[in-house]
């Protein structure tokens, strides 16, 4: 086993901030810490590496893009955890709203919307005929720059034609049906797998084909029972988890 670098090597080739970030990594996998454990301050890494506060800084803001640490002002760094939940809420909420309430930037941009024929799938979720015009609406989900999700929507031509006029970045595309076109959300059949990215959904969210991905598949009902909405929300296996709390049912 090649051992822990645990000091900067002045004659080495490599910047000092990216030494220091490989040190930093190794200390916590040496030390087995977890996602909240909190790390050596700012002061603290310049005196027991011998470094500006400028290759400290640097070598943090690396970690902290990647994921791997979060900084607070005024409480200090800690070890992140780079998978998020959010966007797996059980509220029927769309998925932009859902992570809304998390922390980091969120950004939704459009990749593709138009007409499609239904496809047989597409048409028995939707209760439409197959070859029939459906709106067709793609995303791409990012939280801090990073691409989270890819999501593809798909409605029946009479409830999502506006959508193909209206501004859908970073919004919720329930929201704008609801506020703006009187459409009613009711209930939602939603399910969760694990899959293997295809290359369209690998390429949007910068992976390797094949990579995993946590996907959602929901189709969503107006009050009468009518499938409204079908939506396939492709999430990136090593920035997502699914947190599910369970309580004792009474006897």
């Amino acid at each position: 086993m090649v051992p822990a670098v645990t000091s900067i090597d002045r004659q080495s080739p490599l910047p000092f901030y990216s030494q220091l970030k490989e040190i930093i990594l190794a200390d916590i996998a040496a030390r087995g810490l977890e996602a909240g454990d909190k790390l050596p301050g700012d002061h603290e890494l310049c005196e027991r590496y011998e470094v500006s506060r400028t290759v400290v800084r640097q070598a943090l803001q690396e970690l902290e893009h990647e994921g791997v640490v979060r900084r607070e002002k005024g409480r200090g760094t800690f070890v992140d955890d780079p998978r998020t939940s959010r966007g797996f809420g059980g509220a029927l909420v769309g998925s932009f709203e859902d992570i809304q309430g998390g922390a980091g930037t969120q950004h939704s941009r459009v990749v593709r919307r138009g007409f499609v024929p239904a496809s047989t799938r597409v048409a028995a979720d939707l209760g439409v005929e197959e070859g029939d015009e459906v709106v067709e609406i793609e995303r791409v989900r990012e939280i801090d720059g990073a691409p989270w999700a890819f999501t593809r929507t798909q409605l029946p031509r009479d409830i999502g034609e506006p959508l193909l006029r209206a501004q859908i970045e970073d919004v919720s595309l329930f929201g704008i049906l609801e506020r703006e076109y009187g459409v009613r959300f009711e209930r939602a059949r939603r399910s969760i797998v694990a899959e293997q990215a295809p290359d369209q959904v690998a390429r949007a969210l910068e992976m390797s084909p094949g990579a995993p991905v946590l996907v959602m598949r929901s189709v969503s009902f107006d009050r009468s029972g009518r499938a409204i909405e079908r939506f396939t929300g492709f999430h990136r296996g090593d920035r997502s988890r699914l947190d599910v709390e369970v309580q004792h049912a009474p006897s």
